[in-house]
């Protein structure tokens, strides 16, 4: 395998990716609410992100099968620098915003590891994984930086967090779609219970609702509608060409990069108009 090839593995299966995406809609609600970069929101959502999903994803390996590949210790020794990045970047950020970042660690918790014996994490429940994860994406996205720079709470803050909310579902069911013949059957997701082409409609329907909750704002900012308005037809290319033939990278590196994407639209039609 190439340095470049390796690298890149990394990249996507050492969740930096999903890192970076978390981070875009962070910085997306700094430009749309005009909030100064902070830096300890930006690593604490980047790092923490990376943490977690690593977390998920490699935690079961060591607690069941004890042994890894050399990749995947180094995955690990990169995951446990994230957490302590973290961790230093909780320290720096403001007393509310601690409060609400302990809440979606709780959260992300109860999803990974079951507390008790004989009991399943909420990963496990049929139909909660999906409303879980939109959740932390939704708050740790908008939640987090607006209260750390003590912003206005109105009710446009709630409206990016319903889009946010639906991006993070729009998305996970197309990984959801892709993972179909690999995903336990008792997890219930919704290409097993209502088929792939269904999965589809409703992932193009909520598509409408997220593109029109734009004109519900306070103030209607049509260079975010003009940005908005292709990233929705990208995201429904990618639903519609969605099938569990696909390789790995169709979501892991390309569909996560549609809120990368988006953030670039922005900020590339704002100087532009």
């Amino acid at each position: 395998m190439s340095v470049i090839k390796k690298l890149f593995w990394l990249y996507v299966y050492g969740s930096m990716h999903v890192g970076a995406s978390v981070l875009a809609l962070i910085l997306m609600t700094n430009h749309m609410f005009h909030i100064p970069f902070n830096w300890a929101v930006a690593v604490f959502g980047f790092c923490g992100t990376m943490f977690s999903y690593n977390f998920m994803k490699y935690d079961g390996l060591f607690r069941v099968k004890k042994t890894a590949g050399r990749r995947v210790k180094f995955v690990v020794f990169l995951s446990t620098l994230a957490l302590i990045a973290a961790g230093v970047s909780f320290l720096f950020l403001e007393r509310i915003t601690q409060i609400t970042a302990i809440v979606f660690l709780v959260l992300t918790a109860l999803y990974t590891v079951p507390f008790f014996p004989n009991t399943k994490n909420l990963r496990n429940w049929s139909g909660v994984k999906i409303y879980i994860v939109a959740f932390c994406w939704a708050g740790i996205t908008t939640v987090v930086p607006i209260l750390n720079a003590h912003a206005p709470i109105n009710s446009d803050i709630f409206l990016k967090f319903t889009q946010r909310f639906m991006l993070v579902i729009m998305l996970i069911l197309i990984f959801e779609i892709i993972d179909l013949k690999e995903d336990d059957p008792h997890l219930k997701t919704i290409p097993q219970q209502i088929g792939v082409r269904r999965t589809k409609i409703l992932n193009l329907i909520f598509l409408v609702p997220f593109f029109f909750l734009e004109f519900l704002k306070i103030h209607v900012d049509y260079r975010q509608i003009a940005a908005n308005l292709i990233m929705v037809i990208t995201t429904a290319l990618f639903t519609v060409y969605a099938t569990p033939q696909r390789p790995k990278y169709y979501t892991l590196f390309w569909v996560e990069s549609i809120p990368i994407f988006w953030l670039g639209l922005v900020l590339l039609i704002s100087s532009l108009c």
